[in-house]
């Protein structure tokens, strides 16, 4: 009974550590029409090192791998070489890729 009663404290611990780092985002749509579906993310904080989308790291729920650079690493360097780089008023960094569209940078 002691055994099972740690194995249930410990699964709870380890759902409320989890549940803590991401968030559930319910489907919208963007400005111009666009529908984006529901999905899971990582909390809002100032890094990109524990998002879903940066190498190295897996969505669970999706099973994918992220692509975009650490922030601060050899390869965030190379980004948005050669274009122009608009700062947004929150301190992001990002050009307009071939589409016309918002391509963050990672920082420097």
């Amino acid at each position: 009974m002691k055994a099972f009663l740690t194995f249930i404290l410990f699964l709870g611990i380890t759902c409320a550590a989890f549940a803590q780092s991401t968030r559930y985002q319910s489907g919208y749509y963007r400005s111009n029409g666009t529908y984006v579906a529901p999905h899971y993310k990582t909390q809002t904080n100032k890094t990109n090192h524990d998002n879903y989308s940066t190498q190295r790291n897996k969505n669970p729920y999706t099973n994918t791998s992220g692509s975009r650079a650490k922030d601060y690493s050899p390869q965030a360097q190379n980004y948005g070489n050669g274009r122009t780089i608009h700062s947004g008023a929150r301190g992001g960094q990002y050009y307009y890729n071939s589409k016309g569209k918002k391509t963050y940078v990672p920082k420097r």
